[in-house]
C-alpha cells in the first residue's frame, strides 16, 4: 500500500526545475538479473553536483559513468556500460526512473555485472527514489534543447528528435503476432505522467523465443513474476495496459537517451525501435553539436511551440 501511495505523488514537471538534483539519503535493494539469473546488491547514493550518474562495480573497484562513451557492444535484449574490465548491463530500467524524477547526480553501486530486473518495470526504482527523496543542489541544470531535426535510421526502424517547448516521445511499434501489428502512443512526459503512465509497464518477449535465449545464456532470471511473455495465442500474464507494449518501449528510450547526460527538450519520434537504435541514436545526437545546444533549464525555449512533427513522423 506504501508503494501504491508513493506512486500517486504530485510531482513537478523535472525538466523545468532550475537546480540539479540528488538523491537525500542511499537507498540499498537486492534482486536478481534478469539474463544472468544472479543475485544482485544494489545501493542508490547522493553524489555531488555535475557528478552525473556513475555505476560503481564495487566487486571490482572500477566505475563506469551513464554516458554514451562507455557503451559497451552491440545493444540488443538491454543496454550494457563497460569501462576496462568492468560491465554493467540491463541499466535502461534504473536511469529512466532518474532521468524521468529529475535525479541528475547519483553513484549506483553494485556488486555484479547486471542491474536487477525488480518486477521488469520502473516501478520498484520510482517508489526507491521517492522513498529516500531528492533534494536541489545548489547548481544550475543544464538540458539539452532541439535546434533542428535529427535522425537516425535502420532499414525500417528510425528514431527522430525534433525541436520543441517540453520533452515528448512518440512510439510506434509493429511485431507478426496478432496482439502487437501496430500500438503507438504519444506523451508529454512530466514527472507525474512518467510516474503513472509509463513506470508501470514491464519488458515482454515471446515464449518461442524463451528457450533459445535461454541456451545463450539469456534470460536465466527471467519468469512471469518480471516479464510479459506473449505466447501464440495471447500473454501468460495479466497486463496493466491495454498497450503496455508500447508504454514499455517508451520506457526503454527514456532510460538510453539518459546517456546523453543531460534531459533533453525536444520531441523524440521513434518506430520499430529498440535499445540498438535507440543508443546509436544518443550517440549521433551529441555528434551532431550544431542541432542543440545547452541551457539552464530556467531558460524559456528558443525553439516555438509551433515547431510541427511532419505527418510522416506518426507511423502506421
Amino acid at each position: 500500500m506504501l508503494a501504491t501511495r508513493l506512486l500517486k505523488r504530485e510531482w513537478p514537471n523535472s525538466i523545468n526545475m532550475p537546480a540539479q538534483r540528488t538523491l537525500r539519503h542511499a537507498t540499498p535493494c537486492t534482486g536478481i538479473g534478469l539474463h544472468s539469473g544472479q543475485k544482485v546488491s544494489i545501493v542508490l547514493k547522493p553524489a555531488p553536483v555535475n557528478h552525473g550518474i556513475r555505476f560503481m562495480r564495487t566487486d571490482l573497484g572500477v566505475e563506469v559513468a551513464a554516458t554514451t562513451a562507455c557503451l559497451g557492444g552491440p545493444q540488443q535484449l538491454q543496454t550494457g556500460l563497460r569501462q576496462g574490465p568492468a560491465a554493467v548491463e540491463t541499466v535502461e530500467h534504473l536511469l529512466s526512473a532518474l532521468r524521468s524524477l529529475g535525479v541528475d547526480n547519483a553513484v549506483i553501486e553494485l556488486n555484479q555485472p547486471e542491474v536487477p530486473i525488480m518486477d521488469g518495470s520502473a516501478s520498484p526504482w520510482v517508489y526507491l527514489i521517492q522513498s529516500t527523496g531528492t533534494k536541489d543542489q545548489n547548481a544550475a541544470r543544464q538540458v539539452l534543447e532541439v535546434l533542428s531535426p535529427v535522425e537516425v535510421q535502420d532499414g525500417d526502424k528510425r528514431i527522430t528528435v525534433f525541436p520543441h517547448d517540453r520533452f515528448k516521445v512518440t512510439y510506434s511499434i509493429a511485431f507478426d503476432h496478432p496482439l502487437l501489428r501496430h500500438q503507438e502512443k504519444s506523451l508529454d512526459i512530466t514527472e507525474q505522467v512518467y510516474v503513472d503512465e509509463i513506470a508501470p509497464a514491464r519488458t515482454f518477449g515471446f515464449l518461442k523465443d524463451v528457450e533459445l535465449m535461454r541456451q545463450r545464456g539469456l534470460a536465466l532470471g527471467g519468469s512471469l513474476d518480471n516479464a510479459i511473455v506473449i505466447g501464440e495465442t495471447g500473454v501468460l500474464n495479466q497486463l496493466r495496459f491495454e498497450d503496455e507494449f508500447v508504454r514499455h518501449k517508451m520506457l526503454d528510450v527514456i532510460g538510453d537517451l539518459a546517456l546523453v547526460g543531460h534531459p533533453i527538450r525536444g520531441h523524440v519520434v521513434v518506430q520499430r525501435g529498440g535499445h540498438a537504435l535507440h543508443t546509436k541514436f544518443a550517440t549521433e545526437l551529441l555528434r551532431q553539436r550544431d542541432a542543440w545546444r545547452l541551457v539552464d533549464a530556467s531558460e524559456p525555449a528558443a525553439a516555438p511551440v509551433a515547431a510541427r512533427v511532419p505527418a510522416r513522423a506518426h507511423f502506421r
